[in-house]
């Protein structure tokens, strides 16, 4: 429900990295709205999150499953701690399964990507997007790992020309 043009009541934010704790934590202070001063920033560790089970209403996690050593662990974990019924929302690149979307992925990561993120001192960061896009699953791959970890349903969306990929599973 919608209050004071703010959709969420409470939120918390967890990372493992301290750097980005504190840099959303600087972003958070520069915000107006009130329901930015609802979210909570913790430090955590995505394959032993620090809740208790059945403790929230969604999870959304952003360019994260593709980096996290044990996937299954990671939504097996998240499975644990949303309340029956609850949504995950699980968006990242897509390793898409059709070879021009593949292609084309890869020349934007080559050629726009990495190039501008250079620019900014962050090339590094960025440069590894192509081998751990090509590591991770498609998106019958995330279906089927959602199902096998507790999730009743599962579906994988590709946005984007088959450039990103959304997963949303029921528990």
């Amino acid at each position: 429900m919608e209050k004071n043009g703010c959709f969420l009541e409470r939120a918390v934010g967890l990372d493992f990295s301290k750097e980005q704790l504190l840099i959303a934590s600087i972003r958070q202070k520069l915000r107006s709205k009130t329901c930015y001063k609802n979210i909570k920033w913790m430090e955590g560790n995505a394959l032993d999150l620090p809740f208790p089970d059945s403790s929230f209403d969604a999870v959304t996690i952003g360019y994260g499953l593709r980096n996290v050593v044990d996937r299954h662990k990671a939504m097996a974990e998240i499975c644990r701690v949303l309340k029956p019924g609850s949504t995950v929302s699980v968006l990242d690149f897509n390793k898409s399964i059709n070879p021009v979307s593949t292609t084309i992925q890869e020349l934007m990561i080559d050629n726009i990507v990495v190039p501008v993120a250079s620019g900014y001192g962050l090339e590094n960061e960025y440069k590894y997007l192509k081998s751990s896009i090509k590591d991770f699953l498609t998106g019958n791959e995330l279906q089927k790992l959602a199902l096998e970890v507790g999730f009743s349903t599962a579906k994988h969306f590709e946005i984007g020309f088959g450039l990103m990929g959304n997963l949303v599973a029921i528990r």
